[in-house]
């Protein structure tokens, strides 16, 4: 079994935490997962104290069997302790000290969780240079320290990840604007292989659980999009994961009866499925550029400009050029051209569920890009993301 980059920062932050408050050293430390609902125990390489009042603790990644770069991947949690005062304040979700609340708002018996990045971490350039530390990472470390601590404790936890810089360039952080380092990104603590065809079994019985409470779902396509469908408020009951299978999930559930799906997803994977390819993993099928280029064609861009999109490194760059080309010549490119997208995405998908199932479902398209801001809805997507949220 392995477990995701957040379980591991968090077995620090507690290694740490407990030497602190001069515990028995142990080999292990138990982490509540939260999601799933389960205790786990993590290998605690090394910890010391800094001085009386902080101590840094080191755990190593393990991904399990899945392929992963960040596998024994060191990560550190230094730990600083402190008593609450009545000027203290604790910062804001983002894991950041910017922007605090009052001391008075703070849940009462709880110690002050404060959690920051440190070196390694990746720096979200879209969203005021904020760690990238997400949801389930914030609330991992923050309920098993508050477990943990006294109520009159400040408890400040600075995750480092000293290979972070150059492994975060190995991946699509920078699609997303993270820079600098990785992402304490997911929303559980069990690895789960987006490409293993036992992970697609584990996608539709989670289908199948969520198609028989609810007749309407959103396919979140990557972390990105679940972890932008929480924010917005989404229940986590009518959320699925698809990861690459997006035509296998698409024709299962139509035979658990599904009715309505939204698509969401970064527009450099969804943009495949308006070229047909219902597996999306780049291995297999990777066309984005030439499916936006032949839709910019179809809405009469120019041929200069077209050769410009065909000749962008990625399609976040040629998105990139589309928006400029509306800004300084005051045109809807943008708009047109991702419109027909999102149409043709929908169009295919209901095609394709009915081709293989003979049911219809309405299907609806979201697709963001790596600000996370949307760029189009689809008609469908837009009358029903009004009622889920």
């Amino acid at each position: 079994m392995g477990y995701t980059l957040p379980v591991f920062a968090c077995a620090s932050a507690i290694a740490a935490l407990n030497h602190l408050q001069e515990k028995k050293t142990t080999a292990t430390v138990t982490v509540d997962l939260i999601k799933p609902p389960q205790q786990v125990q993590i290998p605690i390489e090394q910890v010391a104290r800094i001085d009386h009042q902080s101590a840094l603790a080191i755990t190593r990644s393990d991904p399990g069997e899945h392929l992963d770069i960040t596998r024994n991947t060191p990560i550190w949690a230094l730990v600083t302790r402190s008593l609450i005062n009545s000027n203290d304040s604790i910062g804001d979700k983002s894991g950041t000290e910017e922007n605090p609340v009052p001391a008075s708002e703070i849940q009462q018996n709880k110690a002050q969780i404060i959690i920051q990045g440190g070196e390694g971490i990746g720096i979200q350039s879209n969203q005021d240079n904020q760690a990238a530390i997400y949801t389930y990472a914030q609330e991992l470390i923050t309920y098993n320290l508050q477990t943990l601590s006294n109520p009159q404790e400040k408890i400040t936890v600075k995750i480092i990840l000293p290979e972070g810089k150059e492994l975060g360039k190995r991946t699509s952080n920078e699609a997303f604007g993270v820079v600098e380092g990785l992402s304490l990104l997911g929303t559980t603590g069990l690895v789960q292989p987006l490409t293993a065809p036992s992970q697609l079994e584990a996608f539709q019985q989670n289908l199948a659980t969520k198609a028989s409470k609810n007749s309407s779902l959103v396919f979140c396509i990557g972390e990105n999009g679940l972890d932008l469908a929480v924010r917005w408020g989404i229940s986590e009951d009518l959320l699925v994961k698809t990861a690459n299978w997006v035509g296998s999930m698409l024709v299962a559930a139509a035979t658990h009866q599904v009715r309505s799906i939204i698509l969401l997803g970064y527009h450099g994977k969804l943009i495949k499925l308006a070229g047909g390819i219902w597996h999306t993993h780049h291995h297999l099928a990777d066309a984005r550029l030439e499916i936006l280029v032949s839709f910019c064609a179809l809405q009469g861009l120019s041929t200069p400009k077209i050769q410009l999109i065909a000749d962008s490194p990625t399609t976040e760059a040629a998105l990139q050029l589309l928006k400029k080309w509306d800004e300084q010549e005051n045109t809807i490119w943008t708009t047109l051209i991702y419109r027909e997208i999102a149409k043709t995405i929908e169009k295919k998908a209901q095609s394709y569920i009915e081709k293989h199932t003979q049911k219809s479902i309405m299907v609806g398209s979201i697709l963001f890009d790596r600000q996370r801001e949307i760029i189009i809805h689809g008609d469908h997507a837009r009358r029903e993301i009004a009622k889920l949220c």
